[in-house]
């Protein structure tokens, strides 16, 4: 079976969205010692605004997160659980674009 490049690289695209997203949590619960969650949009002022960029990619992650502690522990239905994996994936392949482009301006290709 063979993948085309355009799947192969939209594959790649979402891996390093979720891997990016994943990094900046836990680098922001090992710094914060307290884990990130959108919660930190709550507290206003300038707290709220510097939250922002870290909240914009790390939320593939507090997604997927929340929606397992959700299921286990709340029992929440499937099709809710399968319309949070859309959303993080859809998310992640977005956050894993703007890095990839930011990148390759970075290095000049």
């Amino acid at each position: 079976m063979t993948i085309s490049p355009a799947a192969f690289d939209s594959l790649r695209t979402l891996c390093i969205g979720f891997a990016l997203s994943g990094l900046l949590a836990s680098a922001f619960e090992l710094f914060a010692a307290r884990r990130a969650s959108f919660n930190l949009l709550q507290r206003g002022g300038i707290l709220a605004v510097a939250a922002l960029p870290l909240l914009a990619f790390s939320a593939p992650f507090i997604i997927l997160r929340n929606t397992v502690r959700g299921r286990r522990i709340e029992g929440r239905p499937v099709p809710f659980i399968m319309l949070a994996t859309m959303i993080a994936c859809g998310w992640s392949l977005l956050s894993g674009r703007l890095a990839l482009n930011l990148a390759a301006m970075i290095a000049g290709v």
